[in-house]
């Protein structure tokens, strides 16, 4: 390796470390499994704010928006951020509150468990059907993750790309492993700070390699579509193409999916104190914003930086490293630059770090916490618990390491298919328990299966049809989830009183 890919190695292994050591500390305030899975509803407004919104972004926010704006103009990446800066208000706004106080008038400690309980489930069907949809979506998306950060060694280092899957999912493994939902929050708010500032360093650097903010506009001005929100830049042809209505309901339809977000939806659960969540809610959406619309920029300077020599034309999925050529360049300048660059890369990795984490919290949690005692009934001590919620979260890891074997696979197309999955599964089921009193576990039962079916109905069956059908899958899916669950509600028994006198109390407390 070059000097300064040495200072960028060394810079990002003292972060992994640093991850390591606050996981270990952190584990020593987990003595039950309800620490482990929800840090003993601890959670400060900053933390819940930032960690949701990193354990949210995943490396879509330092690769994939600034390759998509970087490829194809403000469009495609321009509404999407307005569909998931509008999710993500709108959610804090309106499930947060509701679900923290539900869910400990429940004594519910994860998603799948709160279903049963609000709904008086004592069969548990609800559980194990949200438990095995989560351990059906997160593996592979926690797979994703780890694939994400063994292409970011492999293409800087010219490592084994094995070599660093398998490190970086042992670091994320081990701290999660240790500090459970705590190491997994307080690690996601330091990775959200990183992430920052990876996304400042970078933006002010590639504007004044390209020769400046006016040369960078102006370059974009001469391609055809590029800054039009209602057309997109074909690079090929260096044409512009409609960017019809279809497209931009489907590209707002991401929003939906915050609804549904297990990882999220525990930051809610997770707050100390429910009157801190307005807080949390401007903190969360002015970072969600700007961080966002830093990234469209990014996208914007690097193809300025292109157009002048900087750094390489990029082609295809390859304008996703438009960050990291970028950081290539900085840590030419000297050994300083090259720890610098080293702090960009780590967010990079912090960004899929700290989606990761939350993903295998979630799933270890559907398996031990939900699967074995909610609805095997098993009887196990709390420390032996413990132990299980550790070793099963170790085992989808290693599931993870196995599906990410591939280099080959696509890391966006797994992350968008997963949240289509629990966007529409989990979303109105979500919002129905919460805010309607009539809703029965019938309704529920049939949002769930029915949201989950369609998922796989509408990506390989209807969608390649093309045309008005070629609306992402989360779309439809939801609608017809939220439509079942509202008819076989009035279709079945009304819940019993002892579950709606819950629902009242909770909406006493508003």
């Amino acid at each position: 390796m070059s000097a300064s890919q040495i200072g960028m190695f060394a810079t990002m292994v003292v972060y992994l470390v640093a991850m390591l050591l606050m996981g270990a500390v952190l584990s020593k305030k987990n003595k039950t499994v309800g620490d482990f899975y929800l840090g003993g509803r601890k959670l400060g407004p900053f933390v819940t704010a930032m960690s949701a919104e990193a354990s949210d972004m995943s490396s879509y926010l330092l690769m994939g928006i600034p390759g998509l704006a970087y490829l194809s103009g403000i469009a495609d990446a321009g509404w999407t951020i307005i569909g998931l800066a509008t999710g993500t208000y709108v959610n804090w706004l309106v499930t947060a509150k509701r679900i923290r106080r539900y869910s400990e008038e429940t004594g519910s400690i994860t998603v799948p468990a709160f279903f049963s309980d609000r709904y008086g489930d004592e069969k548990n069907v609800l559980t194990f059907i949200a438990a095995v949809i989560i351990v059906i979506f997160f593996v592979p998306y926690t797979a994703s993750g780890f694939a994400g950060c063994g292409k970011l060694f492999a293409s800087l280092f010219n490592t084994n790309y094995h070599t660093a899957m398998i490190g970086s999912a042992i670091v994320i493994i081990a701290y999660t492993m240790l500090g459970g939902f705590l190491a997994a929050s307080t690690t996601d708010f330091v990775q959200s700070i990183i992430m920052s500032a990876a996304l400042i360093i970078i933006l002010v650097f590639g504007t004044m390699k390209a020769g400046g903010a006016n040369a960078v506009i102006d370059n974009a001005k001469g391609l055809a579509g590029y800054f039009s929100m209602t057309q997109t830049h074909d690079a090929v042809t260096g044409t512009a193409h409609p960017y019809g209505f279809i497209h931009i309901i489907s590209t707002l339809a991401w929003g939906l999916g915050y609804f549904g977000m297990p990882h999220i939806l525990l930051r809610f659960m997770a707050i100390e104190d429910d009157k801190k969540l307005k807080i949390s809610r401007r903190v969360a959406t002015v970072w969600v914003l700007i961080s966002m619309a830093v990234s469209v920029c990014i996208g914007v300077v690097g193809l300025g930086m292109s157009a002048k020599g900087e750094i390489p034309v990029l082609h295809g999925s390859d304008s996703e490293t438009v960050i990291i050529k970028i950081s290539d360049l900085l840590a030419s300048h000297g050994a300083i630059f090259a720890v610098i660059a080293g702090i960009v890369l780590s967010g990079i990795l912090a960004s899929t770090m700290s989606t990761a984490d939350s993903q295998l919290l979630c799933a270890s949690s559907s398996i031990s916490s939900d699967i074995l005692v909610k609805c095997l009934h098993a009887k196990i001590s709390e420390k032996k618990l413990m132990t299980i919620s550790r070793l099963a979260l170790v085992a989808i890891g290693v599931i993870g390491v196995v599906l990410a074997w591939n280099p080959n696979s696509s890391v966006f197309q797994i992350v968008s298919f997963a949240w289509a999955g629990f966007g529409a599964t989990f979303g109105p089921v979500m919002i129905l328990a919460l805010f309607w009193k009539r809703s029965n576990k019938n309704g529920a039962l049939a949002g769930l299966i029915s949201g989950g079916i369609m998922i796989f109905v509408w990506k390989f069956a209807v969608r390649p049809l093309g045309g008005a059908f070629d609306i992402y899958e989360l779309l439809p899916s939801f609608i017809v989830a939220l439509l079942l669950d509202v008819i076989v509600s009035f279709a079945t028994q009304s819940p019993s009183k002892e579950v709606t006198d819950v629902f009242e109390k909770v909406d006493s407390m508003a």
